[in-house]
């Protein structure tokens, strides 16, 4: 039975709730006023409808790539599936070293596009809703790729997993 009167703290509760919520991991990449590549990896990703073909994504405002992604007018999002746990890492720690390796390409609107992903999707950036310390980037999707298909990764207890077994 749910008990309400175990986590009160509602920063906790959010936290706690996110850990037992599993989310697919996807690599956001755009470029900076200088042209350089930019990226992080992310769960926040979804669509947000087909009719238009819209998607969104959060992001902390305090971000290294936060200045980038303000201001960019396209940005990629890469689907990844479990071959891509190691990408998913590189992404995710120090942003000096995210675009070191020769794994990625400039793609459409030059944006730096890793090959090795399950599917990437070009967004044009409709619109960045500032809320508090964090921003929701909405995009409308303006073209796709397929790469090789793969049990999807996902992130669940702090952690990378593969899906592994499908369920009826």
């Amino acid at each position: 039975m749910l008990d309400f009167n175990a986590n009160q703290d509602p920063t906790e509760a959010l936290r706690a709730t996110f850990r037992r919520h599993a989310s697919g991991v996807s690599v956001i990449t755009t470029v900076d006023e200088d042209n350089n590549p930019v990226g992080f990896t992310a769960t926040s990703m979804t669509s947000l409808g087909a009719t238009p073909p819209l998607v969104m994504f959060s992001v902390a405002r305090g971000a290294s790539s936060w200045n980038a992604i303000s201001t960019a007018k396209f940005i990629a999002i890469h689907t990844l599936g479990e071959a891509n746990v190691e990408l998913a890492k590189r992404m995710a720690a120090d942003h000096t070293q995210r675009f070191l390796g020769d794994d990625w390409q400039r793609g459409p609107e030059n944006l730096p596009i890793f090959d090795c992903a399950t599917s990437v999707l070009i967004g044009k950036v409709r619109d960045v809703l500032n809320i508090e310390n964090n921003a929701v980037v909405i995009c409308d999707v303006v073209s796709g790729a397929l790469g090789t298909e793969d049990e999807a990764l996902l992130y669940y207890q702090r952690a990378y997993r593969a899906t592994g077994n499908t369920l009826a």
